[in-house]
């Protein structure tokens, strides 16, 4: 008698990945309002990254248990602090297309890095979404006046490092997940957090900042930064979740939908009206993503690509 096979529905992850792109296209605003107070771009993302990551020890101490030393843990935490230095200080000093151009060039790398480090095979579909996310993001933030997306100046550079660094991260947590499965996603959530707030930190010693916040201008901002930790240590947690079940190259092209709420928020909040142009690349995005849950549905265990997965071990033991 054959064995049943094991369909796996990755709704929950995708839909876990997506809420977490969706968070992070509408933070830019209250950054921005922590900029208007006088906090500069790395002091702002080593306080929101610091208060997102005693957030979690707070609420998840327990799963400080789960800790214990490995290789992954600065690798991540450093490629974390890379993805949002680079971020945050390109967009920042360079022209934010271009920057954001270069940093969502993500799902190309995340094909390289996830085929040397979890031996994750580029199939034709993959590649096929992959290409259609990036014509999105093209369709979105490329102009005929900006040129082609190659780094011009240190900005454009940082935001390359940064889309880089986001590529591994999302790969190093993958990875994590199979040769750490006892470790609690709460766990690596801190990681993240407190690599991000160190890289941070020892930039902003050398970035030149405006005059501090003062009186309730400082009340409001501390306010401001410790609801965004929150959030943010909470998201992160989410995003961890999903990027535990789904494969790197599908994560990638899930966590472009941010340019589509990016898109939006900047459209409802700031007033900057999305043309066809966007409206085209963020369907071609959204596509991607919907098709990818369904590219990758489920597989028979036979097929399931690599054995090394304890949770597929353990999902093929129970089947026994």
């Amino acid at each position: 008698m054959n064995p049943r096979p094991i369909v796996q529905f990755n709704g929950a992850p995708t839909l876990a990945i997506l809420l977490g792109a969706s968070i992070w296209g509408v933070v830019w605003y209250p950054l921005r309002t922590l900029a208007a107070l006088g906090v500069s771009g790395s002091a702002a993302s080593a306080l929101t990254s610091a208060a997102g990551c005693l957030f979690v020890l707070l609420v998840r101490h327990r799963s400080l248990a789960t800790l214990r030393w490995h290789w992954l843990l600065p690798a991540l935490a450093l490629a974390a602090g890379v993805t949002n230095l680079g971020f945050v200080w390109g967009a920042i000093h360079g022209e934010v297309m271009r920057v954001l151009l270069l940093f969502y060039l993500t799902p190309a790398w995340t094909a390289l890095f996830a085929h040397c480090l979890l031996r994750e095979r580029l199939t034709w579909p993959g590649a096929a979404l992959a290409a259609l996310s990036l014509a999105g993001a093209m369709l979105m933030l490329w102009s005929p006046r900006l040129g082609l997306p190659v780094p011009g100046n240190l900005a454009e550079w940082a935001g390359l490092a940064g889309g880089m660094g986001f590529a591994m991260n999302n790969v190093l947590t993958l990875k994590m997940v199979r040769e750490l499965p006892g470790m609690k996603a709460e766990m690596r959530t801190v990681t993240v957090f407190g690599g991000a707030a160190l890289v941070s930190a020892c930039a902003a010693l050398f970035e030149a900042t405006p005059a501090p916040p003062t009186g309730a201008h400082l009340a409001t901002a501390a306010w401001l930064v410790v609801l965004l930790g929150s959030v943010l240590g909470t998201n992160n947690m989410l995003v961890q979740y999903g990027l535990a079940r789904v494969p790197a190259n599908r994560a990638s092209i899930i966590m472009l939908f941010e340019l589509v709420v990016t898109a939006l928020s900047a459209w409802l909040l700031a007033g900057e009206t999305p043309g066809p142009r966007e409206w085209a690349g963020g369907a071609c995005i959204v596509l991607a993503s919907a098709l990818s849950s369904w590219v990758h549905r489920g597989k028979p265990a036979s097929q399931a690509g690599d054995d090394s997965d304890p949770e597929r071990r353990n999902r093929a033991r129970a089947m026994v």
